[in-house]
């Protein structure tokens, strides 16, 4: 599928400019998703690999993805917070959205730490549909937002990840109402070295109609 990226380089944070981007599918969008990337004082960027395959399998799946940098990263500006502000900064993202396209539903999506905050926002806004967490930390982070709220969560986890540990997550995944999904990607650490091809292909697999 042809991607448009659209000419969107930045969006208006509550700290300042975050670094953006826009993607769309080659047809009309069927949902826009919001990607979060991980740890911002870990170079967590828009530009992350696992970022960037999980926007593909998403544009595959035809939504229309804004992915971002959170505050204190790459080109955006303002000071990482841990938690407070980034939320702040995701749900400045899903403004944007939701006001670039109206009607349609929204998906927050995140990787590692970014799948604690688009969890944590999306659980409780009522414009987000669906939650997709790749490599959730869920040892680390709070996600009882997430399974109070009952919305349709998919996880993608590396069979091999050292910081969130597949047994935890799938001790997560159990709290979790119908709809769900999880998928193990079997060798995959962390970072899915190696493997980010098959994040693009679960998300297109999963999510597509």
């Amino acid at each position: 599928m042809t991607q448009h990226p659209a000419s969107v380089r930045h969006l208006d944070g509550p700290a300042g400019r975050l670094e953006a981007r826009i993607d769309e599918p080659a047809g009309p969008p069927r949902a826009v998703a919001v990607m979060a990337p991980p740890h911002p004082e870990l170079g967590g960027t828009l530009h992350d690999r696992v970022v960037y395959h999980a926007t593909q399998g998403l544009l595959r799946a035809g939504c229309a993805v804004v992915r971002f940098t959170f505050r204190g990263a790459g080109a955006s500006e303002g000071t990482f917070t841990g938690g407070p502000g980034e939320r702040d900064d995701f749900r400045a993202a899903i403004d944007v959205a939701a006001a670039r396209y109206p009607g349609l539903p929204v998906w927050a999506a995140g990787y590692s730490f970014g799948a604690w905050i688009a969890a944590d926002v999306g659980a409780v806004d009522p414009r987000v549909r669906q939650l997709i967490a790749i490599a959730p930390p869920v040892t680390s982070y709070d996600f009882e937002a997430v399974i109070a709220a009952g919305k349709p969560v998919f996880l993608i986890q590396g069979e091999r990840d050292h910081l969130a540990p597949v047994k935890s997550v799938q001790r997560f995944y159990g709290t979790l109402t119908e709809p769900r999904e999880l998928v193990i990607v079997d060798g995959a650490d962390h970072l899915f070295d190696g493997h980010v091809s098959e994040v693009a292909d679960t998300i297109a697999d999963l999510l597509s109609e």
